[in-house]
C-alpha cells in the first residue's frame, strides 16, 4: 500500500521536546562550562568576543569586576530578545546571564592554577565556552548580546549563528589591540576561532532534533 503521508509530517515526528529537567541541567552545565573558560582567560590575560569580550575589555581597562560588567552590558539586548525571540527564550537567557555573572566570580575561588600555558588557556578555554554556548543554544537560551543577534539572524535569514558570532567577535578582538599585548591578542583570536568552530560545526538545525 502506498504511503501518502506528506514528507514534512514524517520529519516533524522526529523532533523531540526536552523536558524541563533537561533544560535546567543544560542551563547549569552550560553556564559552568562558560565560567570555566572565563577563568582560563582571566588567568592568562586573554579575551574573547561577544559580551564576554566586551566585559573583559572593560575589566582590563577600568578594573570593574567581570561579573557585574557582563550582567549590565546585556540589559539593553533583552528588549530585542523579547521582540524577536519571545519571552521564553529571553527569560532563559536572563537566567543564563545571571548564572555566568555569578559563576565567573566564584570559579576563581574554587580552583587555582600553579601554571597555565596561555596557548592551552586560549584553545581549551575557547572550546569550553563553545561547548557551554552549544548547550545553551540547544535548549533555547543564550548569553545575551551578540548571541541574541546571532540566533535571530540564523532564524530569520538562515545564516549560521556561529558565522555571525565569528564576524562580530573579530571586531571585538581587533579592538583589544589597544588594551592588551599583541601576542595575547593573537592567542585570543585562536581561542575565538576554537569557540566559534564548535558552534559553526555543531549548531545546525538540520542535524539536531531536540527542541525546548
Amino acid at each position: 500500500m502506498q504511503d501518502n503521508t506528506p514528507a514534512v509530517d514524517t520529519v516533524a515526528k522526529v523532533f523531540v521536546r526536552h523536558p524541563l529537567w533537561e533544560d535546567g541541567l543544560a542551563m547549569i552545565s552550560g553556564t559552568a562550562m562558560v565560567a570555566l573558560g572565563i577563568a582560563f582567560y582571566a588567568h592568562a590575560g586573554l579575551l574573547t568576543g561577544g559580551m564576554v569580550g566586551l566585559a573583559f575589555l572593560l575589566k582590563y581597562q577600568l578594573g570593574v569586576p567581570f561579573g557585574l560588567m557582563f550582567f549590565l552590558l546585556n540589559l539593553p539586548f533583552y528588549a530585542l530578545g523579547i521582540w524577536r525571540m519571545g519571552w521564553s527564550f529571553t527569560l532563559r537567557t536572563g537566567c543564563a546571564v545571571a548564572l555566568v555573572s555569578v559563576l565567573a566570580e566564584l570559579t576563581p575561588t574554587w580552583i587555582s592554577f600553579n601554571h597555565l600555558s596561555p596557548l592551552y588557556a586560549a584553545v581549551f578555554g575557547g572550546l569550553a565556552m563553545g561547548l557551554g554556548l552549544l548547550m545553551l543554544f540547544r535548549h533555547r537560551a543564550s548569553l545575551g548580546g551578540v548571541n541574541i543577534l546571532a540566533l535571530f539572524v540564523q532564524e530569520r535569514f538562515g545564516v549560521r549563528a556561529g558565522l555571525v558570532q565569528m564576524g562580530v567577535d573579530g571586531l571585538i578582538v581587533a579592538a583589544s589591540l589597544f588594551v592588551i599585548a599583541p601576542e595575547k591578542v593573537a592567542l585570543s583570536v585562536l581561542g575565538a576561532l576554537a569557540l566559534n568552530m564548535v558552534l559553526a560545526i555543531n549548531h545546525r538545525s538540520d542535524r539536531y532534533m531536540g527542541v525546548s
